[in-house]
């Protein structure tokens, strides 16, 4: 139980995965706070210079620190750590806070906590969930999400790269230049100089029709409901499914108007 006590662990599970208002108030100042850590995060690159930002950012790491400890506590086995990647991208988050001097130049990485936010069963079971839902708004969420982590990965990796050179002189630039490379426009007014700004270049433009192409995929795909078939355990259908297209079940997926 990875030297908790089955006690103090089994509170902590359901506090993250309960279905008890206790746990439902927890699990929402849960995700606002997590919200507010991330407009830090955006923001950092701005008021890194004032006098209260190594304040914050020491403080954001010792509750990160503490969330992180209850969540691997809450799994209840090393090998549901292991395999959560949630878990190892937010320890990578917590190094660059820890060490803020020494790994000032991978800030960056940080933005990945809004992936994952967007991904974690503490965000959905927060805005919404049940026994069944339309899973519509989670992968287009999802989608919209990684994203928005791309951008924010790459616009800090160039500004901390390239900072003072070829036209980017600050967050904001750095920020123009990803948004313009990822949609292919490319008005050449800010560039990368040499072999590795071409390169990231490319790879900008790639990855930016792939993350696009699978946003699109997500708003146009038909929708689904989440309702696990009682006989084959199947969870995704469609909306108006009768039967599981897997074992042939017959199905009682509620309606809109169902109480």
């Amino acid at each position: 139980m990875l030297g908790l006590s089955a006690r103090p662990a089994a509170r902590l599970r359901e506090l993250y995965y309960g279905d008890s208002p206790r746990s439902a108030r927890f699990r929402f100042w849960h995700v606002l706070l997590d919200v507010a850590i991330i407009v830090f995060f955006i923001a950092a690159p701005v008021i890194r210079g004032s006098a209260i930002f190594l304040v914050i950012d020491i403080l954001i790491a010792v509750v990160l620190a503490v969330d992180m400890i209850a969540r691997i506590a809450s799994l209840g086995s090393l090998r549901a750590v292991v395999r959560s990647p949630l878990v190892w991208l937010d320890g990578l988050i917590l190094l660059t806070l820890i060490f803020p001097y020494y790994l000032g130049n991978f800030g960056f990485l940080r933005a990945l906590k809004i992936w994952t936010l967007v991904h974690s069963d503490i965000f959905w079971r927060t805005i919404g969930g049940g026994e069944w839902d339309d899973t519509y708004i989670e992968d287009v969420s999802k989608a919209a999400a990684t994203l928005l982590t791309f951008v924010f990965l790459v616009t800090g990796l160039v500004y901390a790269v390239f900072l003072g050179s070829s036209g980017v002189h600050g967050y904001v630039d750095a920020l123009y230049f990803t948004v313009t490379s990822l949609t292919t426009t490319g008005y050449g007014d800010v560039t990368l100089p040499g072999t590795a700004g071409r390169l990231i270049s490319i790879a900008i433009m790639l990855a930016g029709i792939t993350l696009f192409l699978r946003l699109g995929q997500a708003v146009v795909r038909p929708r689904k409901v989440r309702f696990p078939c009682p006989k084959c355990g199947l969870a995704l259908h469609d909306q108006d499914a009768v039967h599981c297209k897997a074992c042939g079940s017959i199905l009682c997926i509620p309606d809109e108007g169902s109480e």
